[in-house]
């Protein structure tokens, strides 16, 4: 919220959402489509562990300290993107998968209204209707500096946990392999792309491609668990794809030249 209301809401930021949204739909269509590609992802837990990436607690806070201030809407325009479709139609793949016959439509609403993109979404506009956007700015630009220092160290911390499994970081089966390649090389190069195709500028670009290029998002094993449905898979790939990511997003900075 701090963030947003330091640059505002403007069409950036919807542009972003839309390609974040439609970028993952047209994925999970390609994939289910094409039977070759569907023997590689055959569940859509492995198929959304590529493509949901933690946005949220690790690619904004990385675009905070490697891009300038004004290119924040594009970064968390994407993480909204990505957390709508995750909330919205992830449940539901999940359920299709475990044939469920019915989806918590409560569920799926309260964890899309409880993260951080759509807090800070709406406490934009509260903030705008009450025309204290300037003020209330100014007042959390520092906090948000904070947590954003924080939410690496918390980040950087559960490394160290999960490095102590290291015959957990060795397993790499072929079930989820192709996973990991989708989220940190197939997804970034589509949407660098993308970028390039609809002639966004190299800071915008950067700020995309970064957050195309995060490692799986916590909330894929949220809904795996939830749904009894690949959890170890899911777990897997956030764990492999979160160390991995120490050297895929510096190839990535070094590659684009930012």
């Amino acid at each position: 919220m701090g963030l947003l209301l330091k640059v505002g809401i403007n069409n950036d930021l919807v542009k972003t959402a839309l390609i974040a949204f439609s970028s993952i739909s047209l994925f999970i269509l390609f994939i289910n489509n094409f039977p070759n590609l569907k023997k590689l992802l055959p569940n859509y837990s492995l198929q959304l562990g590529g493509l949901i990436g933690n946005t949220s607690f690790l690619g904004i806070p990385i675009a905070m300290v490697l891009l300038p201030t004004n290119t924040i809407n594009f970064t968390i325009g994407f993480d909204l993107g990505t957390t709508l479709f995750a909330w919205i139609f992830g449940p539901y793949f999940l359920k299709k998968d475990k044939n469920y016959s019915f989806v918590n439509f409560k569920t799926i609403l309260l964890s899309l209204f409880n993260s951080p993109a759509s807090k800070g979404i709406i406490g934009v506009l509260i903030a705008y209707l009450l025309r204290i956007e300037n003020l209330l700015g100014e007042v959390l630009w520092i906090p948000a500096r904070i947590v954003i220092v924080l939410a690496i160290i918390v980040v950087g911390t559960r490394l160290g946990i999960i490095l102590n499994n290291k015959n957990q970081f060795f397993s790499i089966k072929n079930k989820i392999k192709y996973s990991i390649i989708l989220k940190l090389f197939i997804f970034p190069i589509f949407i660098f792309i993308l970028c390039k195709t609809i002639k966004l500028n190299e800071l915008e670009t950067f700020a995309l491609v970064l957050q195309a290029g995060t490692p799986s998002a916590i909330s894929t094993i949220l809904m795996a668990e939830a749904y009894k449905n690949n959890q170890e898979e899911a777990a897997s790939i956030l764990f492999i794809t979160t160390i991995l990511s120490i050297v895929t997003i510096p190839i990535i900075t070094t590659i684009i030249g930012v």
